[in-house]
């Protein structure tokens, strides 16, 4: 039976108004959810067909991206909030009835859309995709949190600060619990710099790229985008960061490979490593977990302006597949290679310089990866922790005596990065390596609360960057 015969006599079936803008949301929400995907790789093939089909425009677009993207950043807190306006527990409503509550919560407590448009926006949402019955369900929900505003709600559903810190913080700044309790860590204590670091997460990331040197220089890339487009990096000599709602694939020297998009502190991991001192021959480089090619560029650009050759190896075919991209036109000597850093094809001590960019849980890129936080649980640590020891461990062997290696973590967990560093130096777990710590603070010149070293760690919050660690060792026998 259809919707319209199950109407009382005398009330007329109005069909649900479909909103491209909103739909196309809540499919990237889905495919998050149902797929295991990540929004930024979701997103933008959507787009474009919305685009294609003529449904979209500019505005569409960055409202797309703000709603998908908003959702998922706050999606703690609004679940929070959704738990307390329903009179059963969370778990027991449907993943897409929640999606839809989701982004009509963030409508109304994350954007500047009114009240009622948020509200009956939502709810014709959800009677294309759920249907009536459950459109009245998302209806009541949402007239409930539209009652108060976001701070009203969250002074509400968190628990005191006094009473339990880490939850506090966790449903204020919509983090899981242990995530706080492991960044809290890593900063060393302090309430001030942990509401920083997790607000920091919470924001739209700039998009910064890097000029390829022998390529195009920074300046050029500038000139090119125009003084509204683009302004200097603050860090890395090559950088050039986008104006917002700047689109890098609509760039010439993005699309012909001469710039990408690059995280500063990606890029400055590089530049460390590149420009350590050594003594002897600098002829033959390694990345030796190359995926998906940024840093790899970078690294073989700096090499072939030396005459250094740099072998790129990456485990996975498919991201051996975007490092070959990544690095097509270099003008330099490199190679592209499928293989696994835990069993390297290469002879021992052949390389002047070796990076290995470990397989991490990524909690330095919340920023640009919000749904990880909500993937990522403690067990995946030790999942990890035997592949970084290993990969280490054998970037040392390839390394020449009086060669370095970078080791480098896009997450600042003690676990990930310097207890890493200290099992291999010290032999637990394996042999002791034989090799020194080299101060990399001097190595990234004009960075600025650097810690007292002889690693680095980055942080959103100081440097406006990836939470990027990298611990740079000399081989010594």
């Amino acid at each position: 039976m259809n919707e319209q015969a199950r109407r009382p006599p005398g009330k007329s079936y109005r069909r649900p108004k479909k909103d491209p803008v909103r739909i196309l949301a809540f499919e990237a929400l889905r495919a998050v959810d149902e797929r295991a995907a990540y929004a930024n790789l979701v997103l933008p093939p959507l787009l474009k067909k919305a685009r294609e089909a003529g449904d979209f425009d500019t505005r569409d677009a960055a409202l797309a991206t703000e709603l998908v993207y908003g959702t998922l950043r706050r999606q703690g807190t609004y679940d929070a909030i959704i738990s307390a306006c329903i009179d059963r527990p969370l778990r027991q409503v449907d993943p897409p009835v929640l999606d839809v509550l989701a982004l009509g919560a963030h409508q109304l407590l994350g954007t500047r859309i009114p009240t009622h448009a948020a509200v009956s926006a939502s709810v014709e949402l959800a009677r294309v995709v759920l249907g009536d019955g459950r459109a009245k369900f998302v209806n009541a929900v949402l007239r409930k949190i539209s009652q108060d505003d976001l701070d009203t709600w969250v002074e509400r559903v968190a628990p005191p600060y006094d009473e339990d810190a880490e939850d506090h913080l966790a449903v204020v700044h919509s983090h899981p619990r242990w995530v706080v309790s492991a960044l809290w860590d890593a900063l060393g204590g302090g309430r001030g710099g942990i509401e920083d670091l997790l607000e920091a997460d919470n924001e739209r990331p700039e998009v910064t790229l890097v000029a390829r040197p022998g390529r195009i220089s920074a300046d050029d890339l500038l000139d090119s985008l125009g003084e509204e487009s683009g302004l200097p990096g603050r860090w890395s000599p090559y950088a050039v960061r986008l104006a917002e709602g700047g689109e890098p694939g609509a760039i010439d020297a993005v699309r012909e490979g001469r710039a990408g998009v690059q995280d500063e502190g990606s890029q400055l991991v590089a530049l460390a490593l590149a420009n350590a001192p050594l003594e002897g021959t600098d002829e033959r480089w390694l990345d030796g977990c190359a995926g998906p090619g940024g840093k790899a560029a970078l690294l073989a650009a700096l090499a072939a302006e030396r005459g250094a050759h740099l072998l790129a190896a990456e485990k996975q075919p498919h991201r051996a597949r975007l490092v070959e991209r990544a690095l097509a036109g270099n003008p330099g000597p490199y190679q592209v290679i499928t293989a696994d850093g835990t069993r390297p094809p290469w002879r021992p001590g052949v390389f002047d310089r070796v990076l290995v960019d470990v397989p991490c849980t990524g909690l330095g890129a919340l920023r640009r990866r919000p749904e990880a936080r909500w993937r990522r649980r403690p067990e995946d640590l030790e999942r990890f922790a035997p592949l970084q020891r290993s990969l280490l461990r054998e970037a040392l062997k390839a390394v020449r005596v009086g060669g370095v290696v970078g080791y480098a973590t896009c997450s600042p967990h003690l676990a990930e990065t310097r207890t890493v560093v200290d099992d291999v130096l010290k032999g637990r777990g394996g042999p002791a390596a034989e090799a020194e710590w080299v101060d990399a603070r001097p190595l990234m010149p004009g960075v600025s609360a650097l810690g007292d070293g002889p690693d680095v760690q980055l942080w959103p919050h100081v440097h406006g960057t990836d939470a990027m660690y990298l611990a740079l060792l000399r081989r010594t026998a």
